[in-house]
């Protein structure tokens, strides 16, 4: 990956480190994760393993205008993505995905990766509602109440622009000759090309029946990892179980995915410990102390599992970094054959519209 992107995710992780372990007393931290029961790890990792294949399942809903599969031919492609995102910085492992799914079933990148978009989508608004349920229990900062707002205001605008976007007509056809007109020929028909693609990974928008296995399904995933959160809290005991709840696991779950959204270092490390923190500590009154040693415990929990599974599965399907560095290429491997763009677009995007020069 171009050298820009490491050094941007880690000057951001640096400032999300920097907030979580500020005044921190680093043997108070030791001391809880030397006493604490990992006993309590075993059954976590599996709830969370659970949740992932749930979403496997999510994401053979979402493709099916594009590509009939189950979920076992899925699931190893999502580990696959989620270890990439736990080593490569910015959120590569959504790219990653997009190109293990492309290579192995012959389907456009960026059609995958609009299947990606909805999935990101659900899940932001998943954990929008897991905050706003938890609030009828637990009182929240003004930091939670401004990360719910801004979640709020970012996840409506990107619904409402991607239902514009299906709805076509000349809506689209005159977005389209805003971006592209001004460009180059070769150029403009490569851009065209990518977002018919995108487009045709949109058209589930279209599939009320489908959208709401989605959103059913969104909520159960994020439900076993909420659970995953709750267990974890077990391990510190009294402690932190005696505050850690269901409302205060789906707010924890909530505010710490939320903050992983940010584009960061490899694993979110910073995000992620400053989403737990915030929760803990400012609304929930733990200690900063114990509230980071339980955020490490529930990081490591999540990174190793699936980062493990994940690098696996790249080796068994036999994929390189070399590879990888080409995904700016949106056409199809040549040994993968290559799905027709105009069946694919013809749910949502319709005729392809002239573009004047």
């Amino acid at each position: 990956m171009k050298s820009w992107r490491v050094v941007a995710g880690l000057v951001i992780s640096a400032g999300f480190l920097y907030y979580a372990f500020r005044g921190q007393d680093f043997a108070a931290i030791q001391q809880a994760l030397t006493q604490a029961n990992y006993i309590y790890l075993a059954p976590a990792v599996a709830l969370y393993l659970i949740g992932v294949w749930v979403r496997a399942f999510r994401w053979t809903v979402l493709l099916r205008p594009l590509l009939q599969r189950n979920d076992a031919d899925v699931a190893p492609i999502v580990a696959v993505g989620f270890m990439a995102n736990n080593v490569l910085p910015l959120r590569t492992g959504e790219l990653v995905r997009s190109y293990a799914l492309s290579r192995r079933f012959g389907i456009r990148k960026t059609a995958a990766l609009a299947t990606i978009a909805i999935e990101r989508l659900f899940d932001g608004l998943t954990m929008l509602g897991f905050i706003l349920a938890s609030a009828t229990v637990v009182s929240l900062t003004n930091e939670l109440r401004q990360v719910a707002l801004i979640a709020f205001v970012l996840f409506a605008g990107v619904l409402i622009g991607f239902f514009l976007l299906t709805l076509g007509g000349n809506f689209r056809d005159r977005l389209l000759q805003i971006v592209l007109g001004p460009l180059p020929t070769p150029i403009a028909d490569r851009v065209e090309r990518m977002a018919e693609s995108f487009l045709s990974g949109l058209s589930i928008l279209r599939r009320k029946g489908d959208l709401a296995a989605v959103a059913a399904m969104s909520v159960v995933a994020w439900l076993f990892e909420a659970s995953m959160y709750w267990t974890l809290a077990h391990a510190f005991g009294g402690s932190l179980a005696d505050v850690v709840g269901i409302p205060q696991a789906l707010l924890t779950t909530g505010v710490a995915n939320l903050a992983t959204l940010i584009p960061s270092s490899p694993g979110y490390v910073g995000p992620f410990e400053s989403g737990v923190i915030l929760v803990l500590n400012g609304a929930l009154s733990a200690s900063r102390e114990l509230a980071l040693s339980y955020a490490i415990l529930v990081h490591a929990a999540l990174f190793f599992p699936i980062t493990v599974w994940g690098a696996i599965e790249w080796w068994r399907q036999q994929l390189s970094l070399s590879q990888i560095r080409e995904l700016n290429h949106d056409a199809p491997d040549p040994e993968t054959p290559q799905v027709s763009t105009e069946r694919l677009v013809s749910p949502i995007a319709g005729p392809r519209a002239p573009r004047s020069r």
